[in-house]
Order: C-alpha cells, then sequence, then structure tokens
C-alpha cells in the first residue's frame, strides 16, 4: 500500500502534466490517507463540535477508518445532512454555517487533500485564497509589486458565493479533469446531502455551504473558470503596447532646460525644472497603450485597468454576464464599484488601495512614487477596533477578565493587539495603530486596577519595562511569573512590537515551544495500539477534550486514572484501554488525544 504522500505526491505529478484523473475513488480505501486526514483536523475546535448525530473526533479508532472505508468500497456510504446554524455578518445580516458530522468531515478531508494536490499546481497564480503557501499578503504584494500604473479599480464581490454554486457546473468542472463515476457520485451525494434546521430537513438545491471542509476546494475549482476566462479573454483584449508613448508637453520643458543651461541661465533652468517635475513623462490619454490586471482571493477580485473609465464599464459588463451564464452567479451591486485609483481608494482584503502621487519624492533621479499602489490602514477599520475596548467615548476596563491571573489578562490582550498589527504591516500609515494601542493599553491597566482594587498610574508603574528589538528599544507592559522547578520564568508582554512598515512582511506568530519525542506524536500512539497504563492491546480508541480545564471542572466525578495522569503531566495525550482497568467505560463527548476502550 502506497503511502499518503506518494499517492498525493503522484497525483500533483498528474495535475501538473495535465493528463486526466481515472480511478481516483480507489484511493479512498487507503487507510494512510485517512491518518493523514485525520492529523490535519482534530486538533480544530470544530472537531468538538457535534453535528446532527451528535458524534466528534471523541471515539475515534483504527476501527472506524475501517469501517469508514467498507463502506466506501461497497458504495454503501452515505452523507449525513449537516446541522446549519448562523453567524453574524458585518454588516448585520447572518451567513448560514453547516456542522457535518465527524465521520463526514474526516471522508471530506480526504477528498480534498486528493482534489488540493491535483488542482493546486493548476490554479491561476492570480489566485490566492485557501491555496497551500498563498494568503491575503501574498495577494497584497502582487498588487504593490506589479499594479504599477493604474487608473481605475473594479472592485468585485459575488453574491453569497459558497451558497449559489451551482451542482450541475460544479459537477462538469470536476468531470472536465476527473474521469471517474464513483469519485463524481460520492461528490454530488455530498452536494445533495441536505441541511437541517429547527429538525426539519431541507434539500441543498445549489452551494456548499460554508463550514463544509472540502467547500474551500470546491469553490475554487469552480471559480477557476472565472480565472481563465480573465486570463483567456479580458486580458488579451485588454492589453496591448509595451510602452507608454512619449509626452510631447514633457518633451518641449525638457529641450528647454538643456538650452537654458546651455547659455548659462541656471535660474530659468531650476523654474522649468520645477515646471518639468509636475509633467508625466509620458502620454497618460496614449490610445495605444493598455494594461489590464486581476487578482482574485475566494470571492473577492480585483481589477486595475489603466485606460479609460468607458472600457472599465465594458469590463465590469463582461465580467457580469460571463459569472451569469456561464457559472450561474450574481455580482453583488453594492460592492462591485469602479474606483478612481488617485482620488479615491479601493477596499480589498480590508486594505484601502490607492495611486500614489508626490513630484518631489526623487529617488536615484526619478520620480519613483509616482504610479505605485499604496496600502493603507482603513479609519474605519481602527475606530471599529478601538470600540471593542471602549465604553462612553474612553478606554474602559474589561470585566470578563477581572478574575484572571495579570499574566492571562496580558497575554490575551497582547494576542488581540498582535493580531491586528501583523495583518497590517504591509500599510504605509502602519503607525495609525498607536491609536489602538494606547486604547488597548489603557483598557488593560484599568483592568488590573480593577482587579488589584488600585490605580492605571500604579499598575503602568508595576509593569512598565523596555525590550530591543530589530528597530531598537521599546516600551511595553511586562509580566513576569517565576517558576520553582528551575525552568524558564513566563514573561507575557503587551506593545514592543514596532508599528513600522514591512514590504514584504515575514509574520510568524511563534507557538510556545513543544518537546517532540515519536512516541508522543499522536497519530504513532494511535498506530502503536497499545495502552501506556497497562499495554494492554485491546479495544482501544482515541478520546479528546477542548481543553485541560475540562479536567478540573466543579461537579466532575471522581477522576479516572488517565484523567489524573493527563491532569498531573498538562500532556493531555494517553493511550489506555479495557475497562479503565476494572471500572466501566463512560463514553464522554469530551475527549484528550489519547486512546480509551470501546
Amino acid at each position: 500500500m502506497q503511502s499518503a504522500a506518494t499517492v498525493l505526491d503522484v497525483l500533483r505529478e498528474r495535475g501538473r502534466q495535465g493528463l486526466p484523473l481515472e480511478r481516483l475513488y480507489r484511493q479512498l480505501f487507503n487507510p494512510q490517507l485517512f491518518l493523514m486526514a485525520y492529523g490535519r483536523i482534530y486538533a480544530n475546535k470544530g472537531a468538538m463540535t457535534p453535528g446532527v448525530t451528535g458524534e466528534t473526533v471523541d471515539g475515534m479508532s483504527l476501527e472506524k477508518i475501517d469501517t469508514i472505508i467498507g463502506k466506501l468500497r461497497a458504495e454503501t456510504y452515505r452523507w449525513t445532512p449537516v446541522r446549519r446554524t448562523y453567524i453574524p455578518k458585518k454588516n448585520g445580516r447572518k451567513r448560514p454555517l453547516g456542522l457535518p458530522t465527524w465521520s463526514d468531515k474526516l471522508v471530506a478531508e480526504v477528498v480534498r487533500l486528493l482534489l488540493e494536490a491535483y488542482y493546486d499546481v493548476q490554479f491561476s497564480r492570480h489566485s490566492h485564497g485557501f491555496r497551500p503557501g498563498r494568503g491575503c499578503h501574498t495577494a497584497l504584494n502582487e498588487v504593490v509589486e506589479v499594479w504599477k500604473g493604474t487608473h481605475w479599480f473594479i472592485e468585485g464581490d459575488i453574491s453569497d458565493c459558497f451558497g449559489s454554486l451551482d451542482h450541475e457546473v460544479m459537477l462538469a468542472a470536476l468531470g472536465e479533469k476527473i474521469h471517474d463515476g464513483r469519485f463524481l457520485r460520492l461528490i454530488r451525494q455530498m452536494l445533495k446531502a441536505g441541511y437541517l434546521e429547527d429538525w426539519r430537513w431541507n434539500a441543498t438545491l445549489s452551494g456548499a455551504p460554508q463550514g463544509g471542509v472540502a467547500s474551500p476546494i470546491l469553490s475554487n475549482i469552480y471559480l477557476d473558470r472565472l480565472d481563465q476566462f480573465v486570463e483567456q479573454h479580458l486580458l488579451p483584449d485588454y492589453n496591448r503596447g509595451k510602452l507608454r508613448r512619449r509626452s510631447r508637453e514633457y518633451q518641449r520643458v525638457e529641450a528647454r532646460i538643456r538650452r537654458a543651461n546651455g547659455r548659462g541661465d541656471m535660474a530659468a533652468a531650476r523654474a522649468l525644472r520645477q515646471q518639468w517635475r509636475r509633467l508625466p513623462s509620458s502620454d497618460p490619454d496614449d490610445p495605444d497603450y493598455r494594461r489590464l490586471r486581476y487578482i482574485r482571493y475566494a470571492d473577492d477580485w480585483l481589477l486595475g485597468f489603466a485606460g479609460p473609465k468607458r472600457e472599465a464599464q465594458e469590463i465590469k459588463e463582461r465580467m457580469k454576464q460571463f459569472l451569469r451564464d456561464e457559472l450561474r452567479l450574481e455580482l453583488s451591486e453594492s460592492k462591485t464599484l469602479i474606483t478612481h485609483a488617485a482620488s479615491q481608494a479601493a477596499r480589498f482584503l480590508g486594505y484601502e488601495l490607492r495611486t500614489q502621487l508626490a513630484d518631489t519624492k526623487i529617488t536615484r533621479g526619478r520620480r519613483a512614487v509616482n504610479g505605485c499602489i499604496g496600502l493603507y490602514v482603513p479609519r474605519d477599520v481602527i475606530r471599529k477596533r478601538c470600540a471593542l475596548y471602549m465604553k462612553q467615548g474612553k478606554p474602559a476596563f474589561r470585566g470578563a477578565l477581572i478574575h484572571d491571573q495579570d499574566y492571562s489578562i496580558m497575554s490575551k490582550y497582547q494576542a488581540e493587539y498582535r493580531g491586528v498589527v501583523q495583518y497590517y504591516l504591509l500599510a504605509q500609515d502602519v503607525a495609525r495603530l498607536s491609536l489602538l494601542h494606547w486604547v488597548m493599553e489603557t483598557s488593560m491597566l484599568k483592568t488590573l486596577a480593577r482587579k488589584h482594587q488600585s490605580t492605571v498610574t500604579r499598575m503602568a508603574r508595576r509593569h512598565k519595562a523596555t525590550v530591543q528589538t530589530p528597530d531598537g528599544p521599546r516600551t511595553c507592559m511586562q509580566v513576569i511569573v517565576k517558576r520553582s522547578d528551575g525552568r524558564k520564568p513566563l514573561v507575557a508582554r503587551f506593545g514592543g512590537i514596532p508599528l513600522k512598515r514591512q514590504r514584504f512582511a515575514d509574520l510568524v506568530d511563534k507557538a510556545p515551544s513543544t518537546r517532540y519525542t515519536g512516541s508522543n506524536e499522536l497519530i504513532h500512539r494511535l498506530l502503536a495500539g497499545q495502552c501506556e497504563m497497562c499495554e494492554s492491546r485491546n479495544g482501544l480508541q482515541v478520546h479528546h477534550i477542548r481543553k485541560m480545564a475540562d479536567l478540573n471542572r466543579p461537579g466532575r466525578p471522581e477522576p479516572s486514572p488517565w484523567v489524573r495522569l493527563m491532569a498531573r503531566d498538562c500532556l493531555g495525550v494517553y493511550v489506555v484501554a479495557g475497562s479503565i482497568h476494572g471500572r466501566p467505560a463512560k463514553r464522554s463527548r469530551r475527549a484528550v488525544s489519547g486512546l480509551w476502550p470501546c
């Protein structure tokens, strides 16, 4: 039996060569793929969220994988309807979210692995959403580096994209490359499984609801047709000319400067040079020059056009018509806009985009800034973020954190602040986030002051510290928790992040260091199938809990041996067997990454 890595490598190579796939369904019989899928999704918070049957990752075992593979082999596997809930959107509306059962999540993750390995190497280089090694920052970097000289932004947003994907168009797109009827039937059954809302079954006539494990790759396969349409039709139709022709007025002033220098009239040359710097060196209205550029992240796409507005409107209509006729999708009229790049700002992935103009900024003898795309932090983003930590227009304490330790309070504030700063480090005006820093720091100090019945000034004096950064020393707030066992003290800091733009942000959020050994790796221990307390090999399952604090909740019955072991070592991963060494096994929806008897 081939390893999971080998299977995926073969699929990638076939994808690079553009070869069709046959007998793909047989790969679903490989237990190694299911183990890889399990290792990827068991730690997700959603793994402990039940679907309509109450099944979660709790109770995972090799026998369950064998059962699923057996059903797939006999073609009797049936997808369970998802449990539908709703999550709020920024505009006040609600977005439907599907919650599948654990078995369906596992199978869907295997399907996703197979599809991603084959299709990702074929996707457009302009597509950045839900792809390994790509994301919001790679999309924004491409805009900044390539889109110089853009006159118009055409912002596009597809209305309810995930919920509006046409199933027949989806299956037709898959059928172009996948020549396996059994695999296509499995995908069709997944799309048609329906959902339960208020315990009433409803058919899914279209869409891949958000929450499905395979929805992102399916949406990318679907929208790859849009990428191909833009690359094969729009870009060739609206790209012409290598360079803009030189501006005649610019050349005339340049000639007058040479003549003034020739006769030694430095004052006239200086005045002409100032006038020369305010003129474009090339003709912005050159009819023989056009440039159209394209980027897409999931269902949000952006076009940058150098040309007249009339042609920008034609491009928008062609995009709208293709989406309606070929993909059966509709553009959101309120979010699909044509924006003048120099005088207005387009919104894309939470940033504001504008074309810069600075005639006085001279770099290596030329106006290097003019025409470049600038990224900015939207004012309303800062205002809304600050509002989360304010009350009646002033920073306020957070009552929910008062009973936490100082270390935990500062860690939570820092995690929230760091997430915002790291996302907007590409912005030229990232220093504007200093307002958010002040609001959050004051709110944190007020929370600490309320906890200790003290004042903000005393808390600031107690926790003030200086840390070294690559950009020099920075003042921050710091909490140090000493440990008596000789280990390094725990340190929580708020601030200390230089608000300095990074052209190519290398955003690394360091996770707590953990010691790794092969015997501690969850998949290896599941395959070993041996109890770590009595070395039994009978009736093993993997159980999970959301967090270690669940083990010590008030009112919990007397802890089992494995509970005491995990609470002592704080690992949350143990293998136990039998009937808990003489005690009946009690099933629970919570689970530690450890093994438990059937």
